[in-house]
């Protein structure tokens, strides 16, 4: 029997806030906006970052995207049924251009799909379960998967497709790796179908796009004829610009800053919950760690040295003081409302100094020791700030913590697979597809070539686990499947893989004259905006 899928629902709990309704405009508008770094990559397959992705949603697209309420929408795929129980038929829409012209048809699907899963690809996730994809004719596509696969689509937000011919006359057959610091043509340069085109790139300056008058989503309304987007690291230069009215529009805006904005007669903040956790991890797999005085072993292969660093963050003292109360703490690592189902049966350790001082001492470290941490500073809300006040934490139950703080573009260079060069790090996860599933294969699962555990930087390996998740991802009876997925973090909290702290709250900055749709998940649609 053939089962149709035109859309796949979420839990009404990740609605967010609209700020204002899009219109139609007949004045030319340039929007000027400034985020906290830039783009790493034009490339669509360079890195799984959601600014970046965010970023290039605006000009490439997938199969299918998310509408401001997170909820999945047909975008390159008109529809999509099961034919069988492990083949997918993606019906493609017809009469799509690329913005150079090029018609969109099911050999860019396909051969967006070899790229996917080559060397360098940092998206190769998307493709977890599926074995090929096969060619009906020239707009229909059949994804062929491993397994019955429920989620398949969930994935594919930001798995966005490229054109064949300008890939290959331009020598971007394969994706670049940013973290090796290798480039392509498509690295500084883009040819997708989306509602914006590139006209101009700076990298770490600014990148100006305007409207793709030949997009085919018609019932999209914005005004904007012009957009500029310009890095601002400083949060003082970034609320300032704001402020002054330079930009029309920023974010992140730091807790601190938020009253400043909102008083201000021109200018207002929106916010709310995201769905990004932020977590601490550690170097689990080595015998030695690369930045330690410990020589000889590895203190973090032993759980009482993990719980120690677990209870020595006080992580009601991060929220208050750090984050000014715009975060919600975390016992998992996921939103509780990406999994209602069995959250709130995890609780986190309690904050106990002297429990962690009597863990180490266990452990064979009575005086503590040294290690160096990676830390983003431009990256996630106060980022660096966090990373600091746990250095503080931890110094009082004896560990020395040698902070190394950097740009994002530096920071997930060092950090990132093949190289992993940390031992110690702070970063943040929003689960592309808003499942527990993404969660467990990417930052649990063992490493491997075929795209398990990639960012797994912890070196975390429990076989159990990693079996767990193949169900999970082929499991179709929900309760089960939630069943499966609480076992799974069971492991996870007990083997104190992470430190989880917290979700970060959502912070936009933007002027009053400015009309936009945000959303949960941070990525900024500029087809949603409109200026009066």
């Amino acid at each position: 029997m053939r089962k149709t899928l035109m859309t796949v629902g979420m839990a009404a709990a990740l609605a967010v806030g609209v700020a204002g309704v899009a219109s139609t405009g007949a004045q030319a508008k340039t929007l000027k906006w400034a985020f906290q770094g830039d783009a790493q990559s034009l490339d669509p397959h360079s890195l799984n970052e959601t600014f970046t992705l965010g970023l290039l949603g605006n000009i490439y697209e997938g199969l299918v995207r998310r509408g401001p309420d997170l909820q999945l929408e047909p975008a390159l795929a008109t529809k999509w049924e099961i034919v069988e129980p492990t083949r997918w038929r993606f019906h493609l829409r017809k009469g799509v251009k690329f913005h150079d012209g090029s018609d969109f048809n099911a050999d860019d699907v396909i051969f967006t799909y070899q790229r996917t899963i080559a060397d360098g690809s940092d998206v190769k996730t998307r493709m977890a379960g599926v074995k090929s994809v096969e060619k009906v004719d020239s707009h229909t596509v059949d994804f062929i998967t491993e397994a019955p696969n429920p989620i398949l689509t969930a994935e594919w937000a930001t798995w966005y497709i490229m054109d064949k011919e300008w890939s290959t006359s331009n020598g971007s057959e394969r994706p670049t790796d940013v973290t090796a610091g290798k480039e392509n043509f498509a690295t500084r340069n883009a040819n997708g179908t989306g509602a914006f085109k590139v006209i101009s790139r700076e990298t770490e300056v600014k990148t100006v796009l305007a409207p793709n008058k030949g997009w085919w989503d018609k019932d999209v309304k914005h005004n904007l004829t012009e957009v500029i987007m310009t890095p601002i690291g400083s949060d003082a230069t970034r609320v300032a610009a704001l402020l002054s009215g330079e930009i029309d529009m920023m974010y992140p805006v730091p807790v601190q800053d938020m009253k400043r904005i909102e008083s201000n007669p021109a200018t207002e903040v929106l916010a709310g919950p995201e769905l990004r956790t932020i977590f601490l991890g550690m170097d689990q797999a080595r015998d030695e760690l690369l930045y330690s005085n410990i020589k000889g072993k590895n203190p973090f292969k032993d759980i009482r040295v993990r719980e120690a660093f677990y209870r020595a963050i006080n992580i009601d003292a991060i929220k208050a003081k750090v984050m000014r109360g715009l975060s919600t703490p975390s016992a998992i690592m996921i939103s509780p409302k990406l999994f209602a189902a069995h959250a709130g049966e995890f609780k986190r350790l309690d904050h106990d100094p002297a429990k962690a001082k009597a863990l180490l001492a266990e452990a064979g470290y009575p005086d503590g020791f040294e290690v160096g941490m990676d830390c983003p500073n431009n990256r996630y809300v106060n980022d660096e700030k966090i990373c600091q006040a746990a250095v503080s934490m931890l110094a009082k139950v004896g560990i020395k913590v040698n902070l190394l703080a950097q740009p994002k573009a530096l920071y997930f260079k060092k950090v990132l697979r093949p190289s992993w060069d940390t031992s110690f790090f702070l970063l943040g996860w929003t689960p592309g597809s808003f499942d527990s599933w993404n969660v467990m294969y990417n930052l649990h699962g063992t490493p491997d070539d075929s795209g398990r555990g990639k960012f797994n930087l912890t070196g975390y390996s429990n076989p159990k686990f990693d079996a767990l998740a193949d169900k999970v991802l082929s499991e179709t009876d929900q309760a089960k499947r939630d069943g499966m997925i609480r076992d799974a973090y069971r492991m996870s909290v007990d083997d104190i893989a992470y430190i989880p702290l917290h979700q970060q709250g959502l912070a936009w900055g933007k002027k009053k004259s400015v009309s936009l749709k945000q959303r949960a998940d941070n990525q900024f649609m500029l087809y949603h905006v409109t200026m009066n």
